[in-house]
Formats: C-alpha cells, sequence, structure tokens
C-alpha cells in the first residue's frame, strides 16, 4: 500500500527556490527542440517539465522533429507544439531556424541526439542570420554508445553550446569519455511528480482484462521493448521465478520493435502462459500500482525513470547495477540491484521479494522515502528553471550590449 502524505506535508527536496530577476522584459522564452516526438522517458521528462513550469515567469513552445504520441499529449495539455516532420537534418535545420527566428526564444533546450544536432545547428543558423544568439542548453538523456561518427559530431558542436544537463552521474562520465567539452555540465536528476504518485489508484480491472487468476503475484517492466532494455534476461529468468512461484504472472509493459522476438522466447521458454505483453498503456502510473515487483533489467541506463515512478509508488523494484540506477536505489536498502545479463541473479531477486512480503514492504517504503528526499519533480523543475534564468541572462544583457 502506498505511503500517504497530506498537502501540508514539507517535501525536503521541494524546498521552493528564490528566483534572481531577469533583465528585460516579458516572459522568458524557452524553445523545447524534442527530437521524436513518440513514447519514452525523455518524452516524459519534458512534459513533466513543462507541465509544473511556472507560464508566470517562462513560454514554452515545443518543436518536435516527428509526430507522434508525446506530440499529442502535449497539444491537449495546450502546450504549443510545432511538428517538423522532416528526416534529412540539413532541411529540418532550415525550418526550426526559420520557426526560431518568429519565436525568437531566450533559450533553447535540446531533448536527445537528434535535436543536439538539429538544434544547436539551427541556432547557429539563426546568428550568422544577425538574429539575437539564443542560449543553447542541451540535456543528455540516453546512455546509448554513440558511433565515431556521431561523436565526432557532438565533439565539434558541443563548443557552441552553453550548457549540458547530464540526467545522472554516470551521463556526466559519458559526457566526459565522448570528449565533450567547451560547454558547462549540470547534473540534474529526473523527478516524480508525487502529489500525483502518492494518491495514485491502482488498476482494478488489470486481472481481468489479461485473465489472471485473483491475487496471483504480479511482476512487471514498464520498458521500450529495445535490445538495451534486457527483456531477453527477464524472460529467461521467468522458469526460474516459475519453479518457486508458480502462480506468478510477468507483465511487460510497452512498445518497441523486440516484441515479436520477445513473443517467440517466451514460447521457447514454455512461459507464454505466464507472461503477458500489454502493448502501449495510457494508464501506467495505476498499472505500476498493481505490481508486487517491479523490475528494470537494463543492460544499460542512463537513470531509470520507471524505476522513480515504481519507487514513488512504494512498490518494491529490482533493477540492474547499470549506468545511473545505482544513484537511485542502494542495494538491500531501498530495491535490490542485480548484475546485468545474469538471469540467474534476476529471478533470485525476484523471488525473494515475492516470498518475503516483510522485506519487500521495508525495501518499498524506504524508496518511496528516497524519492520524496531527493527525486521530486519539484526540485527537478526548480533547477531546470535556474538554468533557463542564466541562460535568459546572458541572452538579454548580450542583446543589449550588441545595440
Amino acid at each position: 500500500m502506498a505511503l500517504q502524505y497530506s498537502s501540508a506535508t514539507v517535501i525536503p527536496c521541494a524546498t521552493p527556490r528564490q528566483a534572481r530577476p531577469v533583465p528585460g522584459a516579458g516572459r522568458v522564452r524557452v524553445a523545447e527542440i524534442l527530437a521524436t516526438g513518440t513514447n519514452g522517458g525523455a518524452q516524459e521528462h519534458l512534459f513533466s517539465l513543462l507541465a509544473k513550469l511556472d507560464r508566470t515567469r517562462y513560454d514554452p513552445t515545443v518543436i518536435a522533429l516527428s509526430p507522434g504520441n508525446t506530440v499529442r499529449k502535449l497539444q491537449r495539455e495546450g502546450i504549443r507544439t510545432i511538428v517538423i516532420d522532416e528526416p534529412d537534418d540539413a532541411v529540418a535545420v532550415g525550418i526550426v531556424a526559420a520557426h526560431l527566428a518568429r519565436l525568437a526564444p531566450d533559450v533553447i533546450h535540446n531533448h536527445m541526439y537528434r535535436a543536439e544536432v538539429v538544434g544547436t545547428k539551427a541556432a547557429i543558423a539563426l546568428s550568422s542570420a544577425g538574429y539575437p544568439r539564443p542560449y543553447v542548453v542541451s540535456t543528455v538523456h540516453s546512455s546509448r554508445v554513440r558511433s565515431s561518427e556521431d561523436r565526432q559530431e557532438l565533439c565539434r558542436l558541443t563548443p557552441c553550446m552553453d550548457r549540458l544537463i547530464a540526467v545522472s552521474r554516470a551521463i556526466v562520465a559519458k559526457i566526459e569519455d565522448e570528449g565533450r567539452t567547451g560547454a558547462k555540465v549540470s547534473l540534474i536528476y529526473n523527478g516524480v511528480d508525487l502529489e500525483r504518485y502518492d494518491h495514485q489508484e491502482a488498476c482494478c480491472t488489470l486481472r481481468e482484462e489479461y485473465g489472471m487468476e485473483p491475487g496471483s503475484p504480479i511482476v512487471g517492466v514498464v520498458a521500450r521493448l529495445e535490445a538495451e532494455k534486457g527483456h531477453p534476461t527477464l524472460i529467461d529468468a521467468w522458469p526460474l521465478v516459475l519453479r518457486s512461484v508458480p502462480a506468478a504472472h510477468l507483465l511487460i509493459v510497452g512498445e518497441g520493435s523486440r516484441r515479436e522476438a520477445l513473443e517467440r522466447q517466451a514460447a521457447e521458454r514454455k512461459v507464454a502462459h505466464r507472461v503477458v505483453f500489454t502493448g502501449r498503456r495510457d494508464d501506467v502510473p495505476a498499472v505500476t500500482a498493481v505490481l508486487d515487483v517491479a523490475v528494470l533489467p537494463s543492460y544499460r541506463e542512463a537513470q531509470g525513470l520507471t524505476v522513480l515512478e515504481a519507487m514513488a509508488l512504494s512498490r518494491p523494484v529490482v533493477a540492474s547495477n547499470v549506468g545511473g540506477i545505482p544513484e537511485m536505489i542502494e542495494d538491500g536498502i531501498s530495491g535490490l540491484l542485480v548484475p546485468p545479463n545474469d538471469a540467474g541473479a534476476l529471478a533470485a531477486a525476484i523471488v525473494r521479494l515475492l516470498t518475503d512480503h516483510s522485506y519487500a514492504d521495508l525495501l518499498a517504503r524506504a524508496g518511496h522515502n528516497v524519492v520524496r528526499e531527493r527525486f521530486c519533480l519539484e526540485r527537478m523543475v526548480a533547477d531546470i528553471e535556474e538554468v533557463y534564468d542564466d541562460g535568459a541572462r546572458v541572452a538579454r544583457l548580450s542583446e543589449l550590449a550588441a545595440v
């Protein structure tokens, strides 16, 4: 059962910041450049950021480089969103630059690799055309190992950026390993909206939807069905879990290119009757709230936002000891960490939490407290707002000096 806090409860990490004045008139104009409008952690990060951004102080516009579910979600929330469905980067740069000339942003905030490239080049083109130069920020959301050509491109463009935001210390190290210099790096963790998650009701129809027996244990993973997320290891672990907990069901939530291969693997392991592929769900928090154990078996991970969301819902978590995940979970205290690609260790950790309910509850409560103390959405938004303010000061003072 999720821990409950009243609206009067002080969340330690949500202490309000004292914003310093920004020169010039009007709100700080921000252009959020999003590499793809589909679903994912970076897209959820942006949506959460804009949902909490102080609209009396900031005027955001999203420029998405492809359509998708996140674009529609942003538009439904009344967030001004422009879609540029142009696969050619050179053409996309010109279109983005034209929109930036009209929007006159103080700050450009790039999200994901293609946005870093297109958004930064558009800012350069804007300045070359005689328009005021915006302050360029890029958030590095992914732990993906880039090709040598992509790394060279990022190294070349980074000195044209003003700030890099890393979502974990692991990403700070990645930036250093890639040789990206010339821009200040700020560590700002992703955050969870505790106001929402503390009062999240579990999906009461989930077992009925998928033909699960009443009261049967449910283990779940919420992640894109892509190679780096580690689903094959989890499916390999599932026969081992069923030996100890034969009534358990595995819920695989998400969509992606690996679904057919994973379904075949489940059939080959003779566990397909105990594995449910839900595809995309629009009620992920409610689904996560049902889980007896939340799992993230990734082979690499920038931070792992779904881990934080499960912890916020007081779900016990088993996750791979990779990337930014151990920055959120202390093994044996606020969750269980296992080596990546180790089906035996993963199965043992899942079975332990399914069979030792008092220990699972202890970890769940500790995990919730970690989110409450360190990873609330308010802290993330306040830190990014401070970056926007810094950027607006630089951009507006430079513009005034040029007059």
